[in-house]
Order: C-alpha cells, then structure tokens, then sequence
C-alpha cells in the first residue's frame, strides 16, 4: 500500500549550487547531506510539508546521475513513493509483471529501505519505492 509521496529527486550538476537557488530563491531549508558511496550519489534533503525534494549528484567516475545527466540534463530523476512492506511489495508487482530493477530491498541511507522499478514499466517514470525503518518512524524531524 502507498502512503504519501517520500519525495521528489532532482539530477543537479553541482549540489550546492542548486541547494543554494533552494534555499535563496524558494525559502526551503536543507536539513541533511548524505554520501551513499555505493549509490555514487551526494543527496540534499529538503522538506516540504510531509514530503521533501532530494537534490542529487553523481561523485566519482561512471556514477548513475552522470549517465542520466547526459542523456536528459538537469531535471527530475525519479519520484519515490512511501510503502509498508518493500518486500511484499516487491514480490506483488513482479508477480503482476512489473519490470524490477530491485528484486529486493537495499539501503536508502537515513533510515530507509528503497527499490526502483524500471521506467519501461511505469510509464517512463523511475519510482522508487521507500520503506522507512522503525528506527527511523521515532526519530523527530530537525527544526
């Protein structure tokens, strides 16, 4: 079952640059920088009323951002949509046919579980799906 849009990630250049016209122009705060190392990314995480926009940025060499940076330049990568149950979830839409490019959960960094289904499938969309960890549920958002 989905139960809010997590958030919507936007492919950006250069990071701070883009945190900086958010931050300066539309009034949002960012609250957090994650590395996922294994993803190749750098996120900027803003919130926005239950949701947040996610800036990301490819680091290193062959990283994904890159790759879809130079095929569609800046602009939105993907929607991420909040579940209960990823593995159930999962397992529901490849038994529908769904196309996967996760077959199972794997870390979203801060306190999440994610997994991506392919574009070809949802109608040229990259969705993610979220499942946030108890741990996470009973942390309180910063001010």
């Amino acid at each position: 079952m989905i139960k809010r849009i997590a958030h919507i990630a936007i492919a950006v250049r250069d990071l701070e640059a883009a945190s900086k016209f958010f931050e300066e122009k539309l009034g949002l705060r960012r609250h957090a920088v994650e590395v996922l190392e294994e993803e190749k990314v750098k996120i900027a995480f803003f919130p926005v009323g239950d949701s947040e926009v996610e800036l990301i940025e490819g680091i290193g060499p062959d990283n994904p951002v890159a790759k879809f940076l130079e095929k569609r330049g800046e602009g939105i990568h993907h929607i991420a949509l909040e579940v209960e149950n990823l593995q159930g979830q999962l397992d529901l839409l490849a038994s529908a046919a769904v196309p996967l490019l996760d077959r199972s959960p794997r870390d979203g960094g801060q306190g999440t579980n994610v997994a991506f289904l392919h574009p070809k499938g949802t109608h040229g969309v990259l969705i993610e799906l979220v499942e946030v960890l108890p741990s996470r549920e009973s942390l309180n958002p910063e001010p």
